[in-house]
C-alpha cells in the first residue's frame, strides 16, 4: 500500500503539487493584478484619459487597451494558460515605473522640428513596455510571441500623433470643404466666398471644421480592419489591402456625409423648422453612413475569411504544452504584488488628497484667482497681472508685467502651475512665426544663483521681442536644450529629493518676455538689449520662491 501511495503522489498533476490553483484561475488572478499594476504608471494613465476625453479625434484610443487586453487573454487561452514566466518581466515593469516617475519630476522633450516634438518617454512606449513586462512575467516568451500583435497595438493608445494633425488634418479639412462646396454649387446653390463656410443665407450655413474631414471615421475603420485581419489570420498583404481599403472607405463615406448634409440644408431652406435641428441631422446622417460602411467592411472581411488561400497556416510551435501552474509563479506573483502595493500607496494618497473637498475648492480658487506676485522686485514695480486660459477653460499661465524705475523695456513674467512644460517654438510655429535667433542663456538670479534658460528672439514687423523659458523642479531651476539645426533635446534636471519622494512636486515652467517697438534697431542690438533687460530683472528674482505655492 505504501508503494502505491507514493506512485500516486508522483503522477499527480503539478498544479495540485504546487498549490490548489488551476491554470485558468492563476491566469485570472494575474490578469487582475496586471490591471491593478497600472498604478505603477498612473501619471501616464491620467494623461491618456485626459487626452481621450478632450480630443475627439483621439478618443478612439480609449478602446485600444481593452482590445489589447482581450486579445492577450485570447492568445493565452490558446496556449492552455501556460505559466512559463520570467523575472525579466518584473524588471521591465520596474524600469518602466521608474522612468515614468523621473518623467513626472522633470522635462525631456525630443524636438524633430518646431511642428513635431515627442515627450520622452512617450505614452505609447510606456503602454507597450508595461504590457510586455506583464506578459513576460506571467506567461513567458511563448506568450509574448503569441501576443505580439495586441502588444504592438498598445502603441496606438495615442492613435493620431500631433504631426499628423499638422500635415494631414488641416489639408483634409480644406479638401472636405472643397467637395461640399463643389456639390452645393453643382446643385445651383450660391454660396459666400469663405472657402470653409457654406452660407446658404446670411444667417444659415455650416462651417467645415477639422472634425468634418473624415479622419475619425477613417481611423476607426482602419482599426476595425486591422483587428479583424488579425483575428481571421489574413496574410500580411491581404490585411494591408483591407486596412487601406477601410481607411479609404471611411473618407469616401465622409464625403458622402457632407453631400447629404448639403441636401439637408437645401431642404431646410424650404422647411425652416429643420434649421434649428441641423446639428442633430448631421449626427444622424453620419451615424447611418458609418453603420452602413461598417456592415460593408465586415461583409468583405467575412468573404475573405471563407477563402483558405487568403489565410495564414496554423502555427504549430505555439500549441499548448503544459496546463500546470509552475511553482515559480507564486514568487513572481508576490514580486509584482509588492511593486503594485508600493506604487498604489502613493496613488491612493494622491487621489484622496486631490479629491478632498478642501483641495478641490482651493484648486478652483487658484485657477480663477490671479497669480501670487510681489509688488516690487528690485528696481521693478508690478504694473498689472492677468491669467491666460485655453478657450476650453483650463489655466495655462499666471502673468505679471513689471516696469523698471529707470528707462527700459517692461518685463512680463509667466508661471504655469498646470502645464508641465512649455516649448515656445512649438507655439510660435503653429502661428507661422519662426525665431531669427535661439540659444541657451545663463543669467544670475537673486543671491547670484545662475539659471539656464532657452532663449528665442522674434521680429513680428511691429515689435522685436525676446522669450526665455526655464523649469523649476523643487528648489532647482534650469532648462537645457541642445542645438536644433536638425533636431535636439529640451530637458530639466530633477533634484534627488523629488525623485525619492512619495509625494512628488510638479515641475513649474517659467516664461519671461521683453520687447521693443523700435524695429529700426538691428536684430543683434535689439536682442542684446532684451537679454540685458531680462538679466537685470532676474538679478533680484528668487524663482524657487515664486514657484513654491504651485508645486503640489
Amino acid at each position: 500500500m505504501t508503494t502505491i501511495s507514493s506512485a500516486t503522489e508522483v503522477i499527480q498533476p503539478r498544479s495540485f503539487v504546487a498549490g490548489k490553483l488551476s491554470a485558468p484561475q492563476a491566469a485570472g488572478i494575474a490578469a487582475i493584478l496586471a490591471v491593478l499594476g497600472l498604478s505603477t504608471v498612473w501619471s501616464t494613465v491620467n494623461a491618456l484619459w485626459f487626452l481621450w476625453m478632450t480630443d475627439a479625434l483621439k478618443s478612439i484610443g480609449m478602446f485600444v487597451p481593452l482590445v489589447s487586453f482581450v486579445l492577450v487573454l485570447r492568445a493565452w487561452r490558446s496556449l492552455g494558460w501556460e505559466m512559463d514566466g520570467t523575472w525579466w518581466g518584473l524588471a521591465i515593469v520596474a524600469v518602466t515605473a521608474a522612468v515614468v516617475h523621473v518623467r513626472d519630476q522633470a522635462i525631456m522633450v525630443f524636438v524633430f522640428s518646431p511642428q513635431w516634438s515627442i515627450y520622452i518617454p512617450p505614452h505609447s512606449l510606456v503602454a507597450f513596455a508595461y504590457g510586455s513586462g506583464v506578459v513576460l512575467l506571467f506567461g513567458g516568451r511563448r506568450l509574448f510571441r503569441a501576443s505580439l500583435f495586441p502588444l504592438v497595438l498598445l502603441w496606438f493608445v495615442n492613435p493620431v500623433p500631433h504631426i499628423f494633425n499638422v500635415f494631414v488634418d488641416l489639408p483634409l479639412q480644406r479638401a472636405s470643404a472643397h467637395v461640399a462646396r463643389t456639390f452645393a454649387i453643382a446643385l445651383g446653390q450660391p454660396l459666400s466666398s469663405d472657402q470653409l463656410r457654406l452660407m446658404f443665407t446670411p444667417s444659415f450655413g455650416m462651417f467645415i471644421a477639422p472634425g468634418c474631414n473624415g479622419i475619425r471615421g477613417a481611423v476607426t475603420m482602419g482599426f476595425i480592419a486591422l483587428i479583424a485581419g488579425y483575428i481571421y489570420r489574413f496574410r500580411w498583404y491581404v490585411q494591408a489591402a483591407v486596412v487601406v481599403a477601410a481607411v479609404l472607405l471611411g473618407y469616401v463615406f465622409n464625403f458622402a456625409r457632407l453631400c447629404f448634409l448639403v441636401l439637408y440644408y437645401l431642404v431646410a431652406l424650404k422647411l425652416p423648422w429643420l434649421q434649428s435641428r441641423a446639428e442633430m441631422g448631421d449626427y444622424v446622417i453620419g451615424a447611418c453612413l458609418f453603420l452602413f460602411a461598417t456592415f460593408l467592411l465586415f461583409y468583405v472581411v467575412r468573404r475573405l475569411s471563407e477563402s483558405p488561400g487568403q489565410l495564414q497556416s496554423p502555427t504549430n510551435d505555439l500549441a499548448p504544452i503544459d496546463h500546470a501552474v509552475r511553482s515559480s509563479f507564486y514568487p513572481r506573483f508576490a514580486g509584482m504584488l509588492v511593486v503594485v502595493l508600493f506604487s498604489g500607496y502613493g496613488v491612493a494618497r494622491g487621489l484622496i488628497r486631490t479629491h478632498s473637498a478642501s483641495f478641490l475648492a482651493q484648486r478652483k480658487a487658484d485657477e480663477s484667482a490671479l497669480g501670487q506676485f510681489p509688488a516690487r522686485m528690485g528696481d521693478y514695480s508690478l504694473v498689472r497681472s492677468w491669467n491666460e486660459n485655453l478657450f476650453t477653460g483650463p489655466l495655462i499661465f499666471h502673468w505679471a508685467e513689471y516696469a523698471p524705475d529707470h528707462e527700459g523695456p517692461h518685463i512680463s513674467l509667466g508661471i504655469s502651475p498646470l502645464l508641465g512644460s512649455h516649448d515656445t517654438l512649438i507655439c510660435h510655429s503653429a502661428r507661422g512665426e519662426d525665431p531669427i535667433w535661439r540659444d541657451q542663456i545663463t543669467l544670475p538670479t537673486a543671491g547670484g544663483v545662475p539659471v539656464r534658460f532657452s532663449g528665442s528672439f522674434f521680429n513680428s514687423g511691429a515689435t522685436q521681442y525676446l522669450e526665455a523659458t526655464t523649469i523649476c523642479s523643487g528648489d532647482s531651476c534650469g532648462e537645457y536644450s541642445s542645438d536644433r539645426k536638425h533636431f535636439g533635446l529640451v530637458y530639466s534636471k530633477p533634484t534627488a529629493d523629488a525623485l525619492l519622494s512619495q509625494d512628488p512636486q510638479r515641475p513649474i515652467p517659467i516664461l519671461l518676455k521683453a520687447e521693443t517697438i523700435d524695429t529700426t534697431l538691428s536684430p543683434e542690438i535689439a536682442r542684446r538689449q532684451m537679454v540685458g533687460a531680462v538679466g537685470n530683472f532676474l538679478s533680484s528674482v528668487n524663482l524657487s520662491g515664486l514657484t513654491r505655492p504651485y508645486r503640489r
